[in-house]
């Protein structure tokens, strides 16, 4: 998928023709009149009403289902219906080169098959998504990704004194964002870190040597950030990432609220881009509030990190099954990988004095780093006598950076 040029590039104006076909059409034409080329694309999974305006039928999105149209158009069960023609919408969307921006509308249904189109389209090209269902969680829908939702007010289910206003404020602003160039930075090969606020002096380190470049993004390990680092890395957009900050990995195993999912790290291996990692903040897991850690967990070793968080040390035991994981996936990466163990210290917490400094914790980790991990002539495990806030380990994941990146 790539961006297409503005002269040659569309706004497409996305929903279900059977039931918005009206809003969809008022959308598109303050679009067009804004002086952009438009795309109308029917994702509906019942014939359209009369008179709706269409580019792209539904039936040629669900042909780009693996089963094909009748997989998808013709069925009885709504539900299914709506799954397989998110499905094809997506694929569709990977086969076309000249989405300039993409809006859709719709309610609960049509969000659920708009949105994974939009996740499809590349980083930076403008989404907005008007839904129903923007004024709750939204995180299903908008996953790691730039999709912009608005919350429709009243439904989508014609036009009043309020959806016009709402719809025609949603036109204007991605025929804005379609309109106007983006001043392009000057040139530097992109590299993703990962951090914590207990690593952050780390990373900060870390960014600040490289920043003569390299353009250093970070992104904060609340999972959503991790997902969004390996997005852009399958995407190519990245030339490298410093994973100082694995603590996702804790949220996966034990539960914690900040999980990016069992395929982390799957990025690295399918791309083979050069990989540096850390265990910063593997002394944690995340939960809500004090009143919601788990009951089982309530006779741990708590610490209220602001009243919106609560860490939870993790155990020997868990350090080792992680240990184990984080192996495993780094065996599976073809490409150059250097993985670093700070034995000083994983996070501030993890320090002496600090209340999750745990010297048995943090040992049970590297040692199942170090039985589970092949080494080969790319792919290394390095132990060094720092804590991972410390200068010189900072020094260390930088010069082992460049020694793979260059």
């Amino acid at each position: 998928m790539r961006e297409a040029g503005r002269d040659a590039g569309a706004v497409y104006v996305v929903g279900c023709h059977d039931t918005k076909g009206i809003e969809l059409d008022y959308v598109r034409a303050l679009i067009s009149a804004a002086g952009l080329r438009t795309v109308a694309v029917d994702v509906g999974t019942r014939p359209p009403a009369g008179g709706a305006s269409i580019d792209v039928p539904a039936g040629e999105v669900a042909a780009c289902h693996p089963g094909g149209e009748a997989a998808v158009l013709g069925l009885d069960d709504r539900g299914l219906a709506v799954s397989r023609m998110a499905e094809a919408f997506a694929r569709f969307v990977e086969g076309r080169g000249d989405v300039l921006a993409m809006i859709g509308l719709g309610g609960s249904g049509g969000t659920a098959i708009v949105a994974p189109g939009m996740r499809a389209l590349p980083v930076g090209v403008p989404k907005l998504l008007v839904s129903t269902v923007a004024s709750g969680n939204v995180a299903p829908y908008v996953g790691e990704t730039d999709i912009c939702m608005m919350y429709s007010v009243t439904d989508v289910a014609g036009l009043n004194r309020i959806s016009r206003r709402v719809l025609g404020n949603a036109a204007h602003a991605v025929a804005g964002m379609a309109a106007r160039e983006i001043p392009a930075a000057k040139a530097k090969p992109a590299v993703g870190l990962t951090m914590f606020g207990v690593t952050t002096a780390c990373v900060t380190r870390v960014g600040a040597m490289l920043e003569a470049d390299f353009d250093c993004l970070v992104f904060h390990a609340t999972g959503s950030g991790g997902r969004a680092m390996e997005k852009l890395a399958d995407s190519r957009l990245l030339v490298g990432i410093l994973d100082v900050t694995t603590t996702e990995v804790c949220d996966l195993m034990m539960g914690g609220i900040f999980s990016a999912g069992e395929q982390r790290l799957d990025a690295v291996a399918r791309t083979g881009i050069p990989y540096v990692g850390s265990c910063g903040a593997l002394d944690m897991v995340n939960f809500g509030p004090l009143d919601t850690v788990p009951e089982r967990y309530r006779d741990r070793n708590l610490y209220v990190h602001n009243p919106q968080v609560t860490l939870m040390r993790t155990t020997p035991e868990e350090n080792r099954a992680m240990g184990e994981w984080i192996a495993r996936k780094l065996n599976a990466c073809a490409g150059p990988v250097r993985f670093l163990l700070p034995e000083g210290g994983v996070s501030a917490l993890d320090a002496p004095g600090q209340p999750f400094h745990d010297p048995e914790a943090d040992a049970a980790l590297f040692e199942a780093l170090e039985r589970g991990f092949v080494s080969s002539p790319g792919r290394r495990l390095v132990r060094l006598p720092h804590h991972v806030n410390d200068p010189a380990f900072a020094e260390a994941l930088v010069r082992n950076f460049r020694e793979i990146a260059s």
